[in-house]
């Protein structure tokens, strides 16, 4: 790091992508990362294209993702994987054992075997790995879990997480299904719905309040236009500190484009936060009193710091914004990796393999549960 930033390379993240854009801007929102170099597309075409129109030196634009491993080994300080969740494990495991510092797109594997592959690598090395899950960007998120950490709501009891969406049942103008990516309409050892969707679920329980999941008990269906795919998802699940969590998420929930939502009840508060509002916390206590939280207010603790407020409070921040927010932390995070400031890199904000695995055990579990039509204990890593 010459420059004061980082530089990357993006494997996958094609113009056309869904998400190469959005972690373009992202990174290099704040100067500390720098994208330059990538294996975009597996179209040469699209793959050229994108490294024109973000200002890529064509010689580092490279046909293959092996090439780009193979001839940025001693160039780029971390390389960004954005291809498909089932291609994962095998490109994040060459760019291990490459020696590349890894920033992963979630979910971080197709299945909890591959994960534990890639904690044996990780571990015995010491290497950095690192996963983007990006509603832990958004700070009013990051607010909610200051003031549970704080016991303003007291013990936690309940939590309600949803995350409806309508893609799986929606038509085009012509009243015909409009049809997903390919690799979106095959399920794997844990439902295609739950890498997508349900791994932000956990994630989301796990980040603000720091509890485990203990057992689950969840239900599958297919509601939607592709009958041989999971789009919708309930479950109920206990987490340690006797906390209870009731979870959906769903593709086929007609009038959702995202509706994430977080329901949080303690015994002396709880706390609503809707992705779709996203600058807003609105907080209920015990005595009847009821606030909301935004960006400006004198009383918010996180969302008042100078990184959350790219502009002036009433001009909200968003999406992108989020994600901008966690390139900074993964900065941070890869500062420490790379210039041994701390044994243990990961900051607050950072997920490493074992969240990643957490995660996916429990969404494995899940998928049992439904299978076996019973309640399933969570196996801890």
């Amino acid at each position: 790091m010459e420059n004061n930033y980082f530089e990357i390379g993006f494997i996958g993240g094609a113009i056309n992508s869904a998400v190469g854009t959005v972690h373009k801007i992202a990174s290099q929102m704040d100067g500390k990362f720098k994208l330059v170099a990538g294996c975009f597309s597996k179209d040469p075409s699209i793959n050229k294209l994108t490294g024109e129109q973000w200002g890529i030196i064509p010689s580092r634009v490279y046909d293959t993702w092996e090439m780009l491993l193979k001839h940025e080994k001693n160039n780029l300080d971390a390389v960004v994987i954005l291809t498909p969740t089932p291609d994962h494990g095998y490109m994040i495991e060459k760019a291990l054992n490459t020696g590349f510092a890894v920033i992963s797109e979630k979910s971080l594997t197709k299945s909890v075997d591959e994960a534990i592959n890639l904690k044996k690598i990780v571990n015995t090395n010491n290497l950095f790995l690192t996963i983007t899950y990006n509603y832990t960007g958004y700070p009013v998120v990051r607010e909610l879990k200051h003031i549970i950490k704080n016991g303003e709501l007291g013990k936690i009891h309940q939590i309600l997480v949803e995350m409806p969406q309508e893609g799986f049942i929606k038509v085009d103008s012509n009243n015909n299904p409009i049809t997903p990516q390919s690799w979106r309409l095959r399920d794997y050892e844990i439902p295609t719905i739950s890498l997508d969707l349900g791994i932000h679920v956990y994630n989301l329980i796990n980040f603000i309040v720091d509890e485990d999941a203990v057992e689950v008990i969840a239900t599958e269906n297919s509601f939607g236009f592709f009958k041989d795919i999971v789009d919708d998802i309930h479950a109920i699940a206990r987490f340690s500190n006797d906390l209870i969590c009731n979870i959906w998420y769903s593709k086929s929930a007609i009038g959702y484009r995202n509706g994430l939502r977080i329901r949080v009840f303690g015994s002396k508060g709880s706390a609503e936060w809707y992705q779709m509002n996203p600058e807003e916390l609105v907080l209920s206590y015990n005595n009847g009193d009821k606030k909301i939280i935004t960006r400006g207010n004198n009383n918010a603790s996180i969302i008042n710091q100078l990184q959350y407020n790219r502009f002036k409070a009433g001009h909200p921040s968003g999406f992108i914004e989020a994600f901008a927010n966690l390139y900074n932390d993964i900065f941070e995070a890869l500062s420490n990796y790379k210039f041994k400031t701390k044994t243990n890199f990961l900051t607050e904000y950072t997920f490493g393999i074992d969240d990643a695995l957490k995660g996916l055990i429990f969404l494995d579990s899940m998928h049992k549960s439904f299978i076996e039509k019973k309640w399933i204990k969570i196996n801890k890593i």
